[in-house]
Formats: C-alpha cells, structure tokens, sequence
C-alpha cells in the first residue's frame, strides 16, 4: 500500500468567483469531504504559499504584478471566465505552494505520491495571462521547481482533463525535458490540442477524441499510446492534471467516463517514473462525479 499524502487548505474555498459559475468554492469542498468519509489513511502535507520566484519560472513579472493587483483591489476579472477577489491571491499561490509542497515530499520519501485538492486550477494559464479558470499553471510551476530546485531531469505530465491545457502545452513545447500529454475532448474549449502539435522533438502528445467517445477508449489511449511513449521518454518524476470533467454526469463536457475509468488510468500510470507521481486538481463540475472520481483515483494511488 503506497503513501499517499494529501494537500489541502480552506482558504482556497475563499475564492469566490460568483453565484452560477462553474468553478465554485463547492467543488473543492465535496473532494475534501469525500475523501474524507472514504477514510483513505492520507498523509496531511504542510505547505504554505509559493514564492515569487517559484511563479516567475513559468509566468511573466508582469502577469504575476497584474494579478496581484486585481486582487488587491478587491474584484475583477482576468479574462471573462476567470473572476477574482481580494482572497483569490493567496488561493491562487497556495494552490501553486501546495503542488511544490506535495512534489518536494515525494522527493524526500516521506509519502510515495499525492493528490494536490486545490484551486483556483491551472492548466490554461498562459505565461502573460490567465484563461478558462485559472490563474497560475500549479502543474508547470511544479515541473519547473522540480527541475530548477528538486535536481529532477526529465519530467512527464499526463493531463485528463476534459479540456487541452494549452497553458501546459505551451510551456513545454520547445522543451524537450518535459513531456505532456493530453486526452481531451475536441472540439472544445480553448480550440487547441490538435494531434498535429506534437512539439519541437516529439514531446508533446495530444489524443483529442469527438463528443461521446466511449469511455473504454481513453482507457484504452492510456494503454496502448500514452504508455508506450513514456516508457522510451523514462521520466523521473510524472505529474497528472487531474480534471474528472469527462465524467458522463458533468455539464461542461460531452464524454462518457465514470469513477471506475479515472480509476483504471491511474493505476495504468502508476508504475511511470518509479512511483513517483503527484496529482493535481484540474476541472469537474458535477459534484457528486467530482466527488466519485476523486475518490477512485486517491483510492487507486493508494493501492
């Protein structure tokens, strides 16, 4: 039974973005709970906000300074889908801090792997702006930190998410120490992750599937495409963005998965970078199948 340790922090519930949106303090909350009546044994990881620097190996300084001060100033939007308030700031660099946290315990072999339950999520945060949700990219501060602080050479980044996170993708996509794939739906928001974009050496895999893809087939992707590449690339460390939004019941997305997928990809990966995997908390907007697939995929870094 593996180690798993947990990141979490209520005051991530304190970015509000607003009645109706979908993105809401709720959602980190159901995971929290879930896991916790699951009663999974996790390993509560300390952690505290991320630092500047930590933020400025992906984002500009002047992104970071516009967001800082939208904060401040008490509510506002970054783009139209991504609001803020004053409390969005530390959220926003918890949530980054939390995933650095989780990464750097798995290093030191005090957990085996981790789930990061945070927000604001991440994926399609650019360099200079915020898209679709998200503020910082948690997943490409973390690969960064791991490369620049943690001594980590090659990193590989699986991401679910229903949604290509074109943050990631652009990233990494003259870089060849760090490998991203995506399974997402398309078309679909944000019109990016085309099988085409494959990177400057073949480090970048999209796997885009059509509306009612059945659910077998990610599975399969996972098996048969993901893995096989991973496995020539050799990471030393895979991070997943873990968005549960191709669950058949979310209303954002157009896939069939169910709990027992998410559950199936997981233990597909787990044996990548010799265990060594911390997972991140992406989309998934119906809360119980937020809730459920959480709970599978924490349940299958576990086992």
């Amino acid at each position: 039974m593996a180690r798993t340790g947990l990141i979490y922090d209520e005051a991530m519930l304190r970015h509000d973005t607003g009645t109706g949106h979908p993105e809401r303090p709720a959602r980190l909350d159901a995971v929290h709970r879930a896991l916790d009546k699951a009663a999974l044994d996790l390993q509560s990881i300390p952690f505290s906000v991320a630092d500047r620097a930590d933020l400025l190996r992906v984002h500009t300084e002047a992104y970071v300074a516009t967001v800082e001060r939208m904060c401040a100033a008490g509510s506002g939007y970054l783009d139209p889908d991504t609001p803020v308030v004053a409390a969005s700031w530390k959220a926003a660099l918890l949530a980054a801090g939390g995933s650095i946290a989780a990464c750097r315990a798995v290093l030191d072999k005090t957990i085996d792997n981790a789930f990061c339950a945070i927000r604001p999520p991440g994926h399609h945060a650019e360099a200079d702006h915020a898209m679709g949700f998200c503020l910082f990219n948690n997943v490409a501060i973390a690969a960064r930190w791991l490369q620049r602080q943690g001594g980590v050479k090659r990193v590989a980044i699986v991401d679910w998410d229903i949604h290509h996170g074109n943050g990631t993708q652009h990233t990494f996509y003259e870089d060849d120490s760090v490998y991203y794939v995506s399974l997402h739906q398309h078309p679909l928001y944000p019109g990016t992750g085309r099988a085409s974009e494959r990177g400057r050496n073949n480090t970048n895999l999209n796997l885009p599937f059509p509306p009612g893809t059945p659910p077998e087939a990610w599975v399969e992707a996972v098996d048969a495409k993901v893995m096989p590449e991973l496995k020539r690339f050799e990471p030393d460390f895979l991070l997943i963005s873990s968005g549960f939004d191709a669950h058949h019941d979310d209303p954002l997305g157009s896939q069939r998965l169910e709990a027992v997928h998410y559950a199936e990809m997981t233990r597909l990966v787990r044996s990548l970078a010799d265990g060594r995997i911390v997972s991140l908390l992406e989309g998934g907007y119906n809360l119980n199948a937020l809730a459920e697939s959480a709970t599978a995929h924490v349940r299958a870094l576990r086992s």
